[in-house]
This record gives C-alpha cells, sequence and structure tokens, in this order.
C-alpha cells in the first residue's frame, strides 16, 4: 500500500498497516526531520524491522541527500532477517513503479561467515579463519610473492584488487548467503568485497560491535557521513553491550602467554635489525610525527589497533622511551612482570584507575604516557615485523589494550584483583578486571558523530533510564500500545500455589519446600492444560540446576512427562541448538514439550516460539543480576553518583527488561497467541508492574495480577478456548490494521489513488 507521512510518500509492502507501525513511523519521520536522535519502543511481533525500513528508504529516496542508513542487529541470524526484509522491501518498492537509482544494499559479518576460500573456510574456528586470511592477503605477503614465487595468495582478494569500488558489486540487495554465493560466482572474497563497497552502498546491516567495540569501529565505519541514520535494534541491552566492549580480563593464562609472545616479538625485532634495520628505522621516524600518521595505512593489515584514543593524542608524538622497537619489548616485559607480582595477591583489591597508575610509576617508574600509547604501538610494530598468524599475540594485545584504557580514563572504570574466578572457587586461580562502568563511553563517539541514531526495541520500559545512563538527549521518546481486535496474549501474575503459599525466587525463600512444590505444581498444570510448546524461564542457571534436580527427587518431572517431552538451555551453545531443534520438533509432530531455560541466555535473546513452538511462557521468579559481584557493586556506586540512578532503582529495571524480554517470545504477530505468565508475589507490586513495557502492563487487569494457580489455570482454559473460535480477519480493518480509508479518518493523509478506488468499489 502507499500512504503519506506529511509530504513524505512512503510505499508499505503490505496491503494493511497496523496503527501502531503508523504511529512508528510517524515519531521516526520526526526524529530524522529535527535531525536528532529517538527511543522508540514498540511491541513485539508487530512489524517494527518493515516499518522502520519503509519509512527510512522512502525518506531516503524523496528527500535529497540521500542519506546512508547503517542497522545495527545482535546476531547474523538477525542481520539476514533484516536484509530478507529489505530485499523484499525493495522489490516490492519496483513492482509499484519506483525507480531506486543505484540502490546497494548488504550486510558484513565476520570473515568465518563469508569466507569461499576451499581450504580456509573449512576452519571451524574464526580466529583461525581469520589468521588463515592474513597470511594470504597482508601487503607484505603480497608483496613478497612478486619477488618469492611459491608463495601462496588467496585468488578470490587477488581479483578484488584489479576492479575499481564502483564496479564491484551490481546495484541491488543483498542477504549474506546471496553476497556468498556472488562472490563464489565472480571468484572475488564476499567480505573484502563487502567491505569496499559499504562506503558507496545506501543500506548496511551489521553487528552492535561493528559500531560500538572500538577495536573494530574504527576500521569498518570510519567513512561514514555526518547525516547517517544509525539504528540499533533490539537494543534493550545496549548499556551492557557498551561496557563489555570496554571490559576486560586477565588471568594468569593470559600473562603467560603474552611473555611467551613478547618473547617471540624480541627474536623477530632482532631477526629484522638483523636483516632489514631499514624498515625499523622508518616506523621510528613516522613514530615522531605522531601515530595517526604511521597508522595511515592500515586498513587491512592492522588488526591488532584499538583506537580509543582521542584525535589529538593521535596527532601526538609516540613517547621516546616506547619509539624504538627493542625498548618497546623491554616496556612490555617490564609491565607483564609487574601484573604478574601484582596478581600474587590472596585479597581482593579494588582501585580506581589512577590509584593503578601512581602504584605501578612508584614501583617500576612507568609513566602513564607510554602505557596510553601501548596497544597502537604494538599494532604498529606487528606491521612492522609482518606478522600475520596474530592468533598467538591475542593475549599481549589483551594486555596492551588493558594498558591503554588504564591510562586514558580516569573516571567510568575500576581494576579489580581476585584471587579466586568464583565465589565457589576454592584453588586461587587470580583474575584481574578492568571493570568499564560507564556504558556512555563506548556509545558517547556515536552521538557526537552522527545526527540521528534511533535506539528501538519491543522492551525499553521504563524509557526514562537510557538517556540518563547512555548521556544523551532523545527528541523523540515513545512507547507505542498493541492495537487488538481480540486479546491475542493473556498476561498473568501468580503469587501463590493451590494451598495459598507464597511463591518468590527471592533468595531467602527460593529453595524453600512450599516454593518447590508450588512451582512445581504450577509446571504441571499448564503442561496439562496448553497444547504443543511451553518455554519456562529462569532467573539463573544455579537456581535452575538445583529447582529442577528437587522437581526429579520429587516425582514433579514425572508427571509433567505424562502430558510433554523436557527439553534443558544449557552454558554449551551446540547443546542447546541440540535441544531447540528437538523441542521444535515435538511441537510440530503434537507430542508438545516444555523448554526449561534461562533469562540472559541464548533461547531469550532473539529465538522467537512463533505459533505452536510457544503457547505460553512462564517466568520463574525475577531475574535479578548476581547482587554480590564486585563489579555490579562498583557500577551501582558509579551510576548513583554520576548519573543520580539509586541502587534498588537500576537492579528492577534491569530484572523487568529481561523478564519482558523472556515472556515477549511467546508473541510474534495479531494472528499468534499465547500466555505470558510471571510466576512471583514480586510481579503485584505497583512499582514492579509500571516497569513492564506499556504494551503488557495495560492488558493486566485487577483480576489477572494476584493470582493462585488455580485461579491462573481456569483463567488460561478460558483464554484458550476464546482462541480456538474461528476469527474472521476482516474483523481487524479499522481497529488493528489499517487501509488508506482508516488513515484519512484518523487525521492522516492515504494515497488518493487508493481512496478513490476504494469508495467507486463501495458505490458499485
Amino acid at each position: 500500500m502507499r500512504f503519506f507521512i506529511d509530504d513524505l510518500p512512503v510505499i508499505f509492502p503490505y496491503d494493511y498497516v497496523y496503527p501502531e507501525q503508523y504511529q512508528y513511523m510517524c515519531g521516526l519521520k520526526r526524529s530524522l526531520d529535527s535531525k536528532g536522535h529517538a527511543m522508540l519502543e514498540m511491541p513485539s511481533g508487530t512489524g517494527k524491522t518493515v516499518s522502520l525500513l519503509s519509512l527510512i528508504i522512502a525518506y531516503q529516496q524523496f528527500y535529497p541527500g540521500r542519506r546512508k542508513l547503517v542497522y545495527c542487529s545482535r546476531t547474523v541470524p538477525e542481520i539476514d532477517k533484516a536484509l530478507a526484509e529489505l530485499k523484499r522491501l525493495m522489490e516490492y518498492r519496483q513492482s509499484h513503479g519506483c525507480i531506486d537509482e543505484n540502490f546497494i544494499g548488504l550486510g558484513l559479518t565476520s570473515r568465518k561467515n563469508l569466507c569461499v576460500h576451499p581450504r580456509v573456510s573449512m576452519e571451524r574456528k574464526g580466529a583461525v579463519v581469520d589468521a588463515r586470511c592474513r597470511e594470504m592477503t597482508a601487503s607484505w605477503v603480497r608483496n613478497k610473492a612478486q619477488s618469492v614465487g611459491n608463495i601462496e595468495l588467496c585468488g578470490y582478494f587477488e581479483k578484488l584488487q584489479d576492479i575499481e569500488s564502483s564496479e564491484l558489486l551490481p546495484h541491488g540487495v543483498y542477504t549474506l548467503e546471496d553476497l556468498t554465493d556472488y562472490g563464489k560466482a565472480n571468484g572475488m572474497c564476499p567480505y573484502y568485497l563487502s567491505r569496499r563497497v559499504i562506503p558507496m552502498a545506501d543500506v548496511i546491516i551489521y553487528s552492535f560491535h561493528y559500531m560500538l567495540d572500538p577495536k573494530v569501529a574504527e576500521l569498518v565505519s570510519k567513512e561514514f557521513e555526518k547525516d547517517s541514520i544509525v539504528v540499533f535494534d533490539e537494543a534493550h541491552n545496549i548499556d551492557s553491550i557498551c561496557i563489555d566492549s570496554l571490559s576486560i580480563d586477565i588471568n594468569e593464562r593470559t600473562l603467560r602467554s603474552s611473555t611467551a609472545s613478547v618473547e617471540r616479538l624480541g627474536e623477530r625485532v632482532e631477526e629484522m635489525k638483523a636483516q632489514n634495520s631499514e624498515k625499523l628505522r622508518d616506523e621510528y621516524d613516522r613514530l615522531v610525527e605522531g601515530l595517526r600518521d604511521a597508522l595511515a595505512a592500515r586498513d587491512e593489515d592492522l588488526v591488532l589497533s584499538n583506537p580509543i584514543l582521542p584525535d589529538h593524542v593521535l596527532h601526538e608524538a609516540v613517547p621516546g622511551n616506547i619509539r624504538k622497537a627493542e625498548h618497546f619489548v623491554r616496556f612490555l616485559k617490564r609491565f607483564i612482570e609487574y601484573l604478574k607480582a601484582r596478581m600474587r595477591v590472596m585479597h581482593v583489591v579494588a582501585e580506581t584507575t589512577p590509584s593503578f597508575l601512581k602504584h605501578i610509576r612508584e614501583v617500576t617508574y612507568i609513566e602513564r604516557k607510554p602505557l596510553r600509547f601501548c596497544a597502537e604501538r604494538l599494532a604498529s610494530l606487528v606491521r612492522t615485523l609482518e606478522i600475520t598468524d596474530l592468533e598467538e599475540y591475542g593475549a599481549l594485545a589483551r594486555v596492551a589494550s588493558f594498558a591503554t584504557l588504564c591510562a586514558t580514563y580516569d573516571t567510568g572504570f575500576m581494576v579489580l584483583f581476585e584471587p579466586y574466578e568464583s565465589d565457589q572457587s576454592t584453588i586461587p586461580n587470580p583474575v584481574l578486571h578492568l571493570a568499564c562502568l560507564d556504558a556512555a563511553i563506548a556509545i558517547k563517539p556515536v552521538f557526537q558523530r552522527f545526527h540521528t541514531v534511533i535506539i528501538t526495541s519491543g522492551t525499553l520500559s521504563p524509557m526514562e533510564m537510557y538517556p540518563r545512563m547512555l548521556e544523551f538527549a532523545p527528541v523523540v521518546q515513545e512507547s507505542f500500545t498493541m492495537t487488538l481486535a481480540r486479546q491475542c496474549f493473556a498476561p498473568l501474575v501468580v503469587t501463590r500455589g493451590g494451598d495459598q503459599a507464597t511463591i518468590s525466587s527471592k533468595f531467602e525463600v527460593r529453595n524453600d519446600p512450599a516454593v518447590v512444590r508450588n512451582y512445581g505444581n504450577l509446571l504441571i498444570e499448564v503442561s496439562r492444560v496448553v497444547p504443543d510448546g511451553i518455554v519456562a524461564f529462569f532467573p539463573s542457571y544455579l537456581y535452575m540446576e538445583s529447582i529442577v534436580a528437587m522437581w526429579n527427587e520429587k516425582g514433579f518431572l514425572t508427571e509433567v512427562w505424562k502430558h510433554k517431552l523436557i527439553f534443558v538451555e544449557t552454558p554449551d551453545a551446540a547443546e542447546t541448538s541440540v535441544a531447540l531443534q528437538n523441542y521444535r520438533a515435538a511441537c510440530n509432530n503434537g507430542r508438545g514439550a516444555v523448554l526449561l531455560s534461562v533469562a540472559r541466555g541464548k533461547v531469550s535473546e532473539g529465538i522467537d516460539f512463533d505459533h505452536n513452538f510457544g503457547r505460553a511462557v512462564i517466568m520463574f521468579g525475577i531475574p535479578y543480576q548476581y547482587t554480590e559481584s564486585r563489579i555490579l557493586k562498583a557500577r551501582l556506586e558509579f551510576m548513583r553518583e554520576a548519573h543520580q540512578i539509586r541502587e534498588n532503582d537500576f537492579l528492577t529495571f534491569d530484572a523487568l527488561r529481561h523478564a519482558s524480554q523472556c515472556i515477549g517470545r511467546v508473541l510474534r504477530g495479531k494472528t499468534d497467541y499465547g500466555l505470558m505468565v510471571l510466576a512471583d508475589k514480586r510481579y503485584s507490586r505497583a512499582d514492579k508492574r509500571s516497569k513492564l513495557p506499556r504494551w503488557i502492563s495495560t492488558c493486566l487487569t485487577d483480576v489477572s495480577t494476584s493470582l493462585s494457580t488455580d485461579m491462573a489455570i481456569d483463567l488460561m482454559r478460558k483464554f484458550l478456548k476464546a482462541m480456538a473460535q474461528p476469527f474472521d480477519l476482516n474483523s481487524q480493518l479499522g481497529i488493528s490494521m489499517w487501509t488508506n480509508e482508516h488513515i484519512i479518518q484518523h487525521g492522516g493523509r492515504g494515497d488518493i489513488a487508493a481512496t478513490s478506488a476504494m469508495e467507486v468499489d463501495q458505490a458499485s
């Protein structure tokens, strides 16, 4: 269908548009017009991706300037799904007379997913694929191959070098599979093809890390214009991604490996001094001019870089005591030995980065400035020494990044020495954490660099937390509800069991026999009443293991088996994939199944349980973080001081957004239906309910907020009976689905031609 938002003609690839999709596009256009940032929360399963793409592509093609869209998603399947949606949209636009000249849309993922080299693509580990690739594509390897004939190069990469960037890829939209097929058919490397074409593409879809992680952002995102539109989809945990991208853990194994790497580095320096000392002298001269010049030619070759230094620092001369390669190697040895000595602790030590730097200066006389340049200096040396197998230097790169981060930031980080890997460990295995506490550090450059950044998800409530944590000011901040002709999902809060005993996952009562029994009875009753698939979520793996073991002892699992098969998510990704596959098979063949999963696990993030794969989701308890974590305590203290966010407010916000993400898995569209069961007394409290997304909280009635197991089962039966009745899709028209006529009725501007044709049909 075709309609207008203000003066913008939007081509939407379906016959109808949901009211919330139309409102979402209106909010999106307001942020694009004002060239400001936006936060938009839209219910799960209501076509957020197609709405976003339809509006932005229309905006891109209609207004002069043709602003580039950079769409960031979390996982490879989600990237591919968004590319497929974009491809369908562009085909629909073409069939409706839109001439989108020279349009290119493509995705980018790791070498492992895109490699087509017969030998290298057989490797299973991504790091090995990267290393084998560099052995054949690094500039010094290719230069050497011209004089020495027996060096293997990658033919797919070489073919790219002979073609102009503008002629590499015909116009169109390419999914990751399309890109790989095109590369195979034309003898070109899909990974480097995508890298070369990105500056000319209209739409790029890739992972969050390509924009937020400084170790890769500079390589793949550096050429985007300031007026590019950056979208973070499914961004409910974007603060965690920002923090993870700048946090580093170092253990004794890392330091042993770093020591070995430094020794190899020293040997390589001595070899080069003997064979080609001119190269080392050239590098020294460049470092005097500044790092920016030294690293100017790093595009494909330099991969150990960690460009987190402020721009003015990169133009400074590198400190004299680490300019010479042999001096830098000795400097690294000294720093590693210092870390080894500090990690011989038998008690926890937590300190700020200035305190850590002060101690290192007093003990080893290492100054702050050379530490700040450590990561970039290592990257420059690796390139000068023409090292291709970077996998064996990974630990050393981590130590260098640790040094650079410590010396760059005075606030927002904490250095933590822990003698044991976890609280349960009894054997000393010291770990050094550099914990990023401020999520704004990683994302601030994105907000400063681009006019429009869109943060969107189905679970962003309460929305006022994100601008405070990420330090930005959205011009549009809206949460949309779901319009329904029939209530196709039912959120239920179960506060007590059939024996009226309160149920909760609170630490004090979670292993209480009455709670375990009532949780078990709830699962049995739900599996008896609900057809097909049921997904049950627990706050943590530890709690799931203990409660499942107790259920097994007491015979609850045997009762569940009478109605459905049981599958369990584990921390192992391969095992979980097999469990998911068998779970879907059991749902399809009519046997039915229960999948026991964990909030914050793989299943809760990005796996859809549409239709028969998820007729009910049960959230056992509230998925609070482990509050005894020292890193979490430090982050809470930082947020209280820097952003005036109270500890309890953040913990509740974090737990509720993950609970919402879990229960939102059950609904994937308005033709789908499912039950959302929140099994914990605390969900009945107003302060908890207010932090649920608006589209869920508005459907929680007084009747459904404080139920016993028996009452909940009775409501489930009524709901499922109502869903089993025939449903005429036409009854949604004007309520949950709009045509052009309905858009006009609600004050919008529809497609005049379509509206006139409708009036003629009605008259006849």
